[in-house]
């Protein structure tokens, strides 16, 4: 019998190299890609750009936020019954019960002082909200020449404007954009776990002074600076980001889109320190939907009710869809009944176990894992091609970046197919 759908993804493919714009790609000359057929459990369908069909393990949990893996029954069905009575409706002047139900749900598991949600339409989304909310509530306090904010390099909070700003601005991916982006204020960016948070804190306490009556807030992610280089850092730091918070008025805002929901082997990072603003998405809807959540304290929500538009200057057409929010809410249910600490301890340790020892490969500068994320770091830059194939041959997707090759499983992801990505991760950087 003739097997025509090899022939369709061949279409499909040159069809996507001609028309469709990838992240970070080039149109005139883009970059290869896999045609994706199908998804389950922690594995990927593909076709590759040659036509050869693979079955791979996603070690990208698409992008992080993937962490239960592909057609999981709980979500699937979560989705269907939501849509079943309603895909969308608007935010405003009308409300709905799933987002009712996961704003109170949010609250109830994030630190007591946030008390107060935003749902947005995704991370970046997100972000933006929570720099409108640092200024509109310093306009107020009667402070509105309060309009920059302080952040360490080292850090990428998205690709919108304000988001831009607050990036790297040396080592990020938005230098063309500088002069058309708000200035904020950087320091440096904070020490490894064990480093010298002393040297490092008086840094910032200079660099807050220096710029206190001009500075709305900070911003940060805490604890691991994801796209911006998956530099983990001394939780002491984010102590210290409260202390000159608190010592000059500042809106403290944790940017935890990738950090949250127990990627680093908390649920939150927030709740060892906690935030004025926190930052949610990614894993939030279990990557079934884009969704994120703005969460801020009762003194934040009232400064911006005094402000002069008395009201919080956004709203997104898709705000709280009620799609989004009912699968939210059931990965959320996943996370807790399934018990998440002991997955992620579990791919903690597998993922300790077997990229250690990639330490003594030639080229390789740093290896670095942290609850569900393990970083080989290079010496120079990557060969995405070279790597990506390599990573194939072993049966594993993976999408490195700069001179970063790393992985962040589900957290349901098995011990062989830990063990495989290892591998896989080994194969690439040996080739990179």
């Amino acid at each position: 019998m003739l097997d025509l759908g090899v022939d369709r993804d061949t279409d499909l493919l040159a069809f996507d190299r001609e028309h469709l714009w990838h992240p970070y790609t080039s149109m005139t000359d883009p970059a290869p890609v896999r045609l994706v057929t199908g998804a389950e459990g922690v594995r990927l369908h593909l076709t590759d750009h040659d036509g050869e069909r693979l079955e791979v393990v996603d070690a990208m949990s698409s992008w992080w936020s993937a962490v239960h893996g592909y057609r999981v029954p709980e979500l699937d069905a979560a989705l269907a019954e939501q849509a079943g009575r309603m895909a969308h409706v608007m935010f405003g002047g009308l409300t709905h019960a799933p987002a009712i139900d996961l704003a109170q749900r949010l609250v109830s598991i994030t630190p007591e002082p946030l008390q107060h949600v935003f749902l947005a339409d995704s991370g970046s989304v997100s972000v933006e909200v929570a720099i409108k909310m640092a200024l509109q509530s310093q306009r107020g306090r009667g402070r509105p020449e309060r309009t920059r904010l302080l952040t360490v390099r080292g850090g990428y909070h998205g690709d919108t404007f304000g988001c831009m700003s607050t990036c790297d601005p040396v080592g990020g991916m938005h230098s063309m954009f500088t002069e058309m982006l708000a200035p904020q204020v950087f320091a440096e960016r904070p020490p490894a776990p064990g480093g010298d948070v002393e040297a490092w804190a008086e840094g910032v306490r200079q660099v807050a002074e220096a710029h206190a009556d001009e500075l709305a807030g900070i911003i940060v992610e805490p604890r691991l600076q994801g796209a911006g280089g998956m530099w983990v850092y001394d939780d002491r730091c984010l102590v210290v980001l409260r202390e000159i918070a608190d010592e000059h008025g500042l809106v403290l805002i944790f940017d935890e889109i990738a950090t949250g929901l127990g990627r680093t082997g908390s649920l939150f990072v927030s709740s060892q320190v906690t935030p004025d603003i926190l930052c949610l998405g990614k894993a939030l809807t279990g990557g079934y939907m884009t969704l994120a959540a703005v969460l801020t304290t009762s003194e934040v929500a009232h400064a911006i009710s005094r402000s002069e538009s008395g009201v919080l200057m956004h709203g997104p057409t898709f705000m709280g869809n009620p799609l989004a929010c009912a699968v939210a809410l059931a990965s959320l249910d996943l996370l807790a009944s399934r018990g998440w600490e002991q997955d992620v301890a579990r791919v903690s340790g597998a993922l300790s176990a077997g990229l250690s020892p990639l330490a003594e490969l030639p080229g390789v500068s740093d290896v670095r894992v942290l609850g569900a994320v393990g970083v080989v770091q290079l010496d120079h830059p990557v060969d995405v091609a070279k790597a990506t194939d390599a990573a194939l041959r072993e049966g594993v997707w993976v999408r490195p970046f700069r001179d970063l090759i790393y992985t962040m499983p589900p957290y349901v992801t098995g011990t062989d197919d830990l063990a495989r990505i290892c591998r896989a991760v080994a194969a690439a950087a040996e080739v990179a």
